[in-house]
């Protein structure tokens, strides 16, 4: 009997933690401490969105690569799901997959929805674990603050909430990271 539930606990274990691969933005990393990162990305294109709840915003960004395209194309998900605050509300983006530029991203069929190019840039991250909830994330991104202001890396940019992993991962299993563009001059 133990054997038994050993086994069946060992498979809910593998079925709860089983990682779905999505394709992330490369990036280069120029500096490491123990706490955070400093990461080169190229320049990258997601479908973003503005207006609305985080629910409502996921959905349009969802249904976009579902099909709701001029293409009615169906668009691999990738990770991360990004938020940022610009000043005129939360903005949340999917990245694309690299297959895709300005030139050939298909045109969203929603005026909510729009193609946007990330320029290339510098981003100090620091990854965390648990729930991105506003306080996790706010916690993070206070801890990442501190460590770059402590090296002298000026933060030119709101910060960003970076979320790796669907909602039906564990929490302590999950990826989150908060960022910010900064301006890198190395030494």
């Amino acid at each position: 009997m133990n054997r038994i539930n050993s086994f069946l606990t060992l498979a809910l274990l593998l079925l709860s933690t089983s990682v779905t691969a999505y394709e992330e933005p490369s990036y280069e990393i120029v500096y490491q401490s123990d706490n955070i990162e400093v990461r080169y990305y190229d320049e990258r294109q997601v479908v973003q969105t503005r207006s609305g709840g985080p629910i409502r915003r996921f959905k349009r960004l969802f249904d976009y690569i579902n099909g709701a395209n001029e293409d009615s194309e169906k668009i691999a998900m990738t990770s991360p799901v990004t938020e940022l605050n610009s000043g005129k509300g939360v903005i949340m983006q999917f990245y694309l997959p690299s297959r895709f530029d300005k030139n050939n991203a298909p045109f969203p069929t929603n005026d909510n929805v729009e193609i946007f190019s990330i320029d290339a840039g510098y981003y100090g991250v620091i990854r965390f674990s648990g729930k991105s909830n506003t306080r996790n994330f706010n916690k993070h991104a206070e801890i990442l603050k501190k460590e770059l202001d402590n090296n002298n890396i000026q933060i030119i940019g709101p910060s960003i909430k970076a979320t790796f992993d669907p909602p039906f991962t564990k929490a302590n299993l999950r990826r989150n990271e908060s960022m910010f563009l900064v301006s890198w001059n190395p030494k």
